[in-house]
This record gives structure tokens, C-alpha cells and sequence, in this order.
């Protein structure tokens, strides 16, 4: 991938979420154009390049109520991942 990706398009995607600056794991594989699969494969193969509190679950209520903030989010569906930015 040797495209710009428009700065917006970034922040965007960034969420605050239990106080931290987060990006769901499906916003990320598609800024990198890897399925969401393929870069929590690739995380979870690397995982001691990243710090402990890299990346957590989204309980089921937080899930719940991102889907409920976001339209682009409805009819998608995500594991609940995420990876603090």
C-alpha cells in the first residue's frame, strides 16, 4: 500500500473510549487494506513487539453503544477489538 491516506480519514476513525484514544480493529485492517482477520493474526503472531495494553475487548455494553452512535457501524459486523492510537 503506497497510497496517502488523507489525514481525516485517520481521524476519523479514532474513538475515545474508557478514556483512551482507540481504533476499532475493522477501521484499522481498512486503512492498511488487510481484512480484519488478517492484521489480528498478524498482532496476535507479533504480540510481544506490542505493549501490554496495546489493544483490549470491547465489553458487550460498549459494543452496544458504538453501534448505537454510528450509522456507518450498523449492519456491520465486528469482533470488538480495538488498538489505542
Amino acid at each position: 500500500m503506497n497510497e496517502v491516506i488523507p489525514v481525516e480519514r485517520v481521524e476519523g476513525a479514532i474513538l475515545v473510549l474508557r478514556g483512551h484514544n482507540v481504533m476499532l480493529d475493522l477501521d484499522l485492517a481498512a486503512l492498511y487494506g488487510v481484512e480484519v482477520k488478517v492484521l489480528n493474526q498478524a498482532v496476535k503472531r507479533n504480540i510481544k513487539r506490542f505493549p501490554d495494553d496495546f489493544m483490549f475487548q470491547l465489553t458487550a455494553d460498549e459494543d452496544a453503544r458504538l453501534r448505537s452512535q454510528s450509522v456507518t457501524l450498523e449492519g456491520t459486523r465486528r469482533n470488538g477489538g480495538l488498538i489505542r492510537t
